[in-house]
């Protein structure tokens, strides 16, 4: 069959042509594609020629192209829009492609030549070489014939079970969506939220209103539903997922990869992941999380007493269900900071480009410019091309694309990622196609979205991601943008975070939805005094997780195999390594749970869920660094410029230095992907390691909430 898969996009950038592309190419594509890379792959190994870096090594990094341009396109298409037959395909096709790779990286005599090449003297080759190197011995290389096949039936295995897992989980979390028949149930929510759950149920056939679930313990929605009745209903169906379903597929995932581990050298399956981290060592990981947990339980018990007490005076009990509204009672009370009316600042439009958009210009140089003439793959997703300053803006001549896709669907899967349909390589000579994905709800009458604070920071967070992916300035593939280790890829995603409620740009976008009123400063200064009330839950659900997803995979073969995947004894083994942490969590559910802890078991992050307080220590280190070098606003800042004139040169002045530490940042961080060392291009850039204190400060763990 002739598909467009299995040629190089003819538009900007290689975009894919998506108004083409069906659901009957993606077999043949596969089949064809996979031939092809064997091909390419029995040329490199049968190549009379001696080895030399350019006929193996850099021969390998152009090889499989067209395989990656159908995954690029299925992979990306299965999480956004899953149907029945993509299901099927995904089924069929994940084990095939595991065995492929498996083939690739235990052929002997392509790691022999691998290892008879000698790189170039240029840092990213030497590096590349070590990679390639130690990737191939990490996935069998070296391995005996026996142990070969084993390990790859394993991975063929681990791909069928994660595919499942994640299957499983979207059906569970659609059948659990929760049901409201009257009105009257949802006191406590706009009524913009309210038509959205009716047209949702009205999409499914179906009377009244439906929620449906997001992928964490706690829905958003627990902080302004004033019935305690309803907010239990939302906290116990995402409780349920997958209890069912996915039980015996974790465990027996969880298995698998302590015993893949134990073939390829290592203790744990944590041990085998965590050596391929900046943090080295599971032990550091631990070390590190066990070490917060002291602070993390007083700072909680603080927070439980102050909502309590509330609840208490309200005439309400108070369960673990509450927490998020009475949370939002109290800011209300004490910082005098309402959600509802703090949403109306934040319109997504205005987030994204006077605020997302605007911030990569100040700081970095580039310019987005929407171009409509290009099609997405469903209906709101938007395309736009990047320019570094100083382009002429002519078509086609920029950075690369950026895809947005921020409205839920009920076929897209829950949580937010960003994702490329093409990576930057100078060996290539290709440039980024990068998409940011979210669940956002679109409310019924075709108005933009209105953010919570949450939402706000996520956008934020996912363009860190595509920045990465659109500023990469590498050679070759394998280093390109995202492609580094997960404690080191949240860093720039989280560092972009920062930006959302800088002084020097949250006036340029934060205007009332009706009014267009400017934020005040009095609500901006109660949200910077609210921002630490919060953090024992916030951190205490996230290292419960960690904890929990480490428990999983530091587990020897030998002890994987007692496992029993019973629901109860999956909610025992959770109890008990939180138990063995110190965690005090009676009031506070871990923000995943094991039957739909996603992440770990179906989206790539097994035994690095911990990345994103590592990479936060980065994250609050290093923008003090952006302090320091007066690219971000203080929050004390008092500049006295009462005149027109001295207040325009005060904000050229913040803007020329914004500029300058953006562009090192960009230099170091950003574009260089995974082709320098991550400890020394931080080193280069702070003066120094990292440091712990900044993270403490702002997670307020210094100083105990009573």
């Amino acid at each position: 069959m002739a598909t467009p898969l299995l040629v190089p996009s003819q538009l900007p950038y290689q975009l894919p042509p998506f108004a083409e592309i069906r659901v009957e190419h993606y077999r043949p594509a596969f089949t064809e594609s996979l031939s092809r890379h064997n091909a390419e792959i029995a040329a490199i190994v049968n190549n009379s020629d001696s080895p030399t870096w350019v006929n193996t090594v850099e021969a390998l990094e152009r090889s499989g192209r067209d395989l990656e341009r159908v995954m690029s396109v299925f992979g990306n298409l299965s999480g956004t829009d899953i149907t029945d037959e993509m299901e099927e395909i995904a089924a069929d096709i994940y084990p095939e492609l595991s065995a492929h790779m498996d083939a690739i990286y235990q052929n002997e005599k392509l790691y022999e030549r691998l290892k008879s090449v000698e790189a170039p003297e240029d840092t990213e080759s030497q590096r590349l070489h070590d990679h390639l190197l130690r990737t191939f011995k990490r996935k069998g290389a070296e391995l005996s014939a026996d142990y070969k096949q084993r390990l790859s039936e394993i991975n063929q295995r681990l791909s069928t079970l994660s595919e499942d897992f994640g299957r499983n989980l979207m059906a569970d979390t659609l059948a659990r969506a929760v049901r409201f028949e009257d009105a009257e149930e949802l006191k406590g929510l706009p009524q913009d939220r309210i038509d959205v759950a009716a047209a949702y149920a009205k999409e499914l056939g179906e009377e009244g209103f439906v929620f449906p679930l997001e992928l964490p313990s706690v829905q958003s929605e627990q902080q302004r539903l004033a019935r305690a009745e309803a907010r239990a209903a939302l906290y116990e169906a995402a409780r349920l997922r997958g209890t069912e379903s996915n039980s015996a597929t974790l465990v027996e995932m969880a298995q698998l990869r302590a015993e893949s581990a134990r073939l390829l050298g290592f203790d744990t399956h944590a041990d085998y992941v965590i050596a391929e981290e900046t943090a080295k060592e599971a032990s550091a990981v631990n070390d590190m999380l066990r070490g917060l947990v002291p602070a993390i339980n007083a700072n909680a018990a603080g927070e439980h007493k102050i909502l309590a007490e509330e609840a208490e005076l309200n005439g309400e009990n108070f369960t673990a269900a509450d927490w998020p509204y009475w949370e939002a009672k109290v800011r209300q009370r004490d910082f005098a900071l309402d959600d509802n009316e703090l949403r109306k600042y934040f319109p997504l439009d205005a987030v994204l480009v006077d605020g997302v958009f605007a911030a990569a210009h100040r700081l970095y140089g580039i310019t987005v410019i929407p171009r409509d003439d290009l099609e997405g793959y469903a209906e709101g997703v938007r395309v736009w091309e990047v320019f570094d300053d100083g382009q002429e803006h002519k078509l086609n001549t920029g950075i690369g694309l950026f895809l947005t896709d921020y409205f839920g669907r009920p076929t897209k899967r829950g949580g937010a990622w960003m994702s490329t349909f093409m990576e930057q390589s100078h060996l290539l000579d290709t440039r980024p196609v990068v998409i940011n994905v979210m669940g956002i709800a679109r409310p019924a009458n075709g108005s933009t979205p209105l953010l919570s604070l949450d939402e706000l920071h996520t956008v934020f967070h996912e363009f860190g991601h595509a920045l990465h992916g659109l500023l990469s300035d590498v050679r070759y593939p394998t280093f390109s943008g995202t492609n580094v280790p997960r404690d080191w890829v949240e860093f720039p995603s989280q560092i972009n975070e920062n930006w959302a409620l800088d002084p020097a740009l949250v006036k340029n976008y934060a205007r009332h939805v009706d009014t267009g009123e400017v934020i005040p400063d009095e609500l901006l200064e109660a949200v910077s005094k609210a921002s630490q009330f919060g953090q024992g839950f916030a951190t205490a659900e996230y290292v419960a997780a960690s904890i929990i997803d480490l428990a999983w995979h530091s587990l020897t073969p030998e002890e994987a195999a007692k496992l029993d995947s019973t629901p109860e004894a999956i909610a025992e083994f959770e109890q008990a390594a939180l138990a063995a942490a110190g965690m005090d969590t009676d009031a506070i559910a871990p923000r995943y749970r094991s039957t739909y802890f996603q992440h770990i078991f179906a989206g790539g992050y097994s035994a690095g869920y911990y990345s994103y307080l590592w990479a936060e220590a980065l994250d609050a280190d290093g923008f003090e660094w952006f302090r320091e070098n007066h690219a971000a606003t203080p929050a004390d800042d008092t500049t006295g410029a009462t005149d027109t004139a001295a207040a325009d040169s005060a904000a050229k002045v913040s803007d020329d230095a914004a500029r300058r530490a953006g562009q090192q940042f960009r230099d170091l961080i950003l574009s260089t992907g995974a082709s320098r060392d991550f400890s020394e291009v931080y080193a280069k850039l702070r003066g120094r390691d990292k440091e712990l204190t900044p993270l403490l400060v702002r997670r307020g763990l210094n100083t105990p909430s009573v």
